[in-house]
């Protein structure tokens, strides 16, 4: 099993570059009855992208000089990488056709987690790109950049990158055209995930495959009905009925942690993290030690930031 370093500060600035470095969230998708719809952006777990401006590329191309962190075997092809098809798409929004960029990946997320990695490194690109030439993109532009990534790694599905974008939690209304709904945890109430990762991959592609084509009339009716209480617990802040919901689902698999204490329990993406819900960090410390090796994360409300940004 892997341990995820806790980091128990809420992150509630915005996005924080010619160097930028661009911090992208960890995000727990489908939450349950939530597949492909409802996502959200966990604090202190991310990807780093630097960015500037090198004279030695193309001009409209992209660079990518170095990739460090959880895993280094990533191509360093930039039409084959996340981050790199992300800033690509970014640039092309922009109009950018006039200097090249270097990129630096710093890969603070496992492969294949269930943690939305991909999403992560496409978010803290399309973010740097953004940023260094003025910020003219607003985040659902961001969210479409990074999309383009999203469908060539794991399939056309925004329930990752848009709350690594965005923060908080984000359910997508429509694909076609894309209509993002943001969910507004309130201020004063906290929310903690307690996460569990066993030390394998469990690519999207491959378990998106595995699902059923069909499911029964009844546990889709009963998956609606859950579906509808996620959204209403987020907008209240109940972590109870949020758990509950989260890990009552028919459809999802999922592996319970309740008798530990949480208030539920879902496969987090495709796999293989598990995520388990609370309203106190003291709890998550608890019920880690019940799950093997374990982290506790504050739901993050804001999603991608800039980190520091030197003018050369």
């Amino acid at each position: 099993m892997q341990s995820l370093r806790p980091n128990p500060r809420l992150r509630r600035a915005g996005a924080r570059f010619h160097l930028r470095r661009d911090f992208r969230s960890a995000t727990v998708a489908n939450l349950g009855p939530g597949f492909d719809f409802l996502g959200c952006a966990v604090d202190g777990l991310g990807d780093h992208v630097t960015l500037r401006v090198d004279p030695s590329v193309r001009a409209g191309e992209v660079l990518i000089s170095e990739i460090t962190g959880t895993t280094t075997k990533l191509s360093t092809n930039p039409l084959r990488n996340c981050a790199g098809i992300a800033a690509i798409a970014t640039m092309k929004m922009l109009g950018i056709r006039s200097v090249g960029l270097s990129l630096d990946l710093h890969k603070g997320l496992p492969l294949g987690s269930g943690l939305g990695s991909s999403a992560a490194s496409a978010a803290a690109a399309a973010v740097a790109v953004n940023e260094i030439f003025g910020r003219k993109l607003v985040r659902e532009e961001l969210v479409l950049a990074g999309l383009e990534s999203e469908a060539k790694v794991s399939g056309y599905h925004a329930d990752n990158i848009a709350p690594a974008i965005m923060g908080g939690f984000v359910l997508i209304r429509n694909y076609e055209p894309l209509d993002l709904k943001p969910l507004r945890f309130p201020e004063d109430k906290e929310l903690f995930f307690v996460l569990v990762s066993p030390e394998f991959e469990a690519p999207t592609k491959k378990m998106r495959a595995a699902l059923p084509t069909e499911i029964p009339m009844v546990h889709h009716v009963w998956n609606s009905s859950q579906a509808a209480a996620l959204v209403a617990a987020v907008l209240e802040g109940d972590a109870v009925m949020l758990g509950k919901a989260l890990s009552s689902d028919k459809v999802a698999v999922k592996k319970a942690a309740l008798e530990a204490g949480a208030f539920g329990c879902t496969i987090s993406g495709a796999g293989p993290t598990a995520v388990a819900v609370i309203d106190a960090a003291e709890k998550g410390e608890e019920i880690g030690e019940r799950m093997s090796v374990a982290c506790v994360k504050k739901l993050d409300k804001v999603g991608a930031r800039l980190v520091s940004s030197v003018s050369r």
